[in-house]
């Protein structure tokens, strides 16, 4: 009879480990895994969101063209804010790659002053292939890939995009990494995603209605980044000369039921692997009615904020500004602004 004997040292280190990590640990240790399946199981990111289930929601959102398109309205607006900013760089790319393109909002406001060829990549190919049939103004390629896990050669390209999907991904720093080493040397990321803001009033409601109905509140609605943790996010991946800012769309509906019927129409229904598979009608009734009493409109509309972060990053290379050394400085800023300053 064998025994697995792990040092007492040893168990304790290992219960300050997270779950997943103490599993394989254990079927690695039992002979169950090979070092290689230890170490993939061990390195995984914890997962908030159901790729699969984002990938579903995406691909029913687009398989009903016609209401597909009527609710295209906000990531079309941030799309072409996204490409306001790719704009803004003076430069005319040859090849941009954009990541979660879903049915080509990008590609509806670039046009040839700006690049020669766009390469939409989505994980939903009903998404992709939805407006397969429409021209833009730039040649389009389609390829079916998760934007989690972008899969290009080693500085390979001078430009790449997202907007509205870095969201839903689990492994932010992984995936920005791997958008670092795909670009050549100052080439450029330009992201566009959610905030921690967003639908602040359909999130309040929700928790009211949970803890008048069932005593509790219930995950109805994804975790979001806040802004101040994008640009550590940049800084962790390698990015250099990284811009934040902040915009928030305002969007009024005749109620919040119009609201959840739009979002899920969007494809952006709840994918949080530890959703609840519905939430009860008396719920929805009262968050609706707290919904109203809280954020109503004089009109009778009731408003929902979509908070979008923007984001910035290049790719390190010795031709990029670089800050002077400390102490450099020959003027005063007290000089500079015609006041009295004094040594401490």
């Amino acid at each position: 009879m064998s025994v697995n004997w792990v040092p007492r040292g040893l168990q304790r280190a290992t219960a300050q480990l997270p779950v997943a990590t103490r599993l394989a640990l254990r079927n690695y240790s039992s002979g169950k895994d090979t070092a290689r399946e230890f170490i993939d199981k061990a390195a995984k990111p914890f997962e908030v969101f159901d790729r699969n289930a984002k990938r579903m929601q995406r691909s029913r959102a687009a398989s009903r063209t016609q209401t597909s398109r009527e609710v295209d309205y906000l990531r079309d607006e941030v799309a072409a804010r996204v490409a306001d900013r790719l704009l803004d760089i003076k430069r005319r790319y040859h090849t941009v790659v954009e990541l979660g393109a879903g049915c080509g909002h990008l590609a509806k406001a670039v046009d040839d002053d700006m690049m020669d060829k766009l390469i939409m990549c989505e994980m939903s190919p009903q998404a992709l292939s939805r407006d397969v049939d429409t021209q833009y103004d730039v040649e389009v390629e389609r390829r079916v890939m998760d934007e989690e896990m972008p899969q290009f050669e080693d500085e390979s390209l001078d430009a790449v995009v997202s907007s509205l999907s870095m969201h839903w991904v689990n492994d932010l720093p992984g995936m920005l990494i791997r958008v670092r080493k795909a670009l050549v040397p100052d080439g450029v990321f330009i992201g566009a995603m959610l905030g921690g803001d967003s639908l602040f009033e359909l999130r309040s409601s929700l928790q009211l209605a949970d803890v008048e109905r069932d005593g509790g509140i219930a995950a109805r609605v994804s975790p979001l980044t806040s802004s101040r943790d994008v640009g550590n996010l940049l800084s962790r991946a390698g990015m250099t000369l990284s811009t934040v800012d902040l915009d928030d769309i305002v969007v009024n509906y005749p109620s919040m039921l119009h609201l959840i019927s739009d979002i899920n129409s969007m494809g952006e229904g709840n994918a949080v692997v530890q959703r609840l598979p519905f939430i009860k009608r008396d719920t929805l009734v009262a968050a609706s009615a707290i919904y109203k009493e809280l954020y109503q409109n004089e009109d009778g509309t009731v408003p929902a904020t979509f908070q979008i972060i923007y984001m910035i990053g290049w790719k390190p290379d010795p031709s990029q500004p670089k800050p002077l050394p400390r102490g450099s400085g020959k003027a005063s800023l007290g000089e500079l602004f015609d006041t009295k300053s004094q040594k401490l």
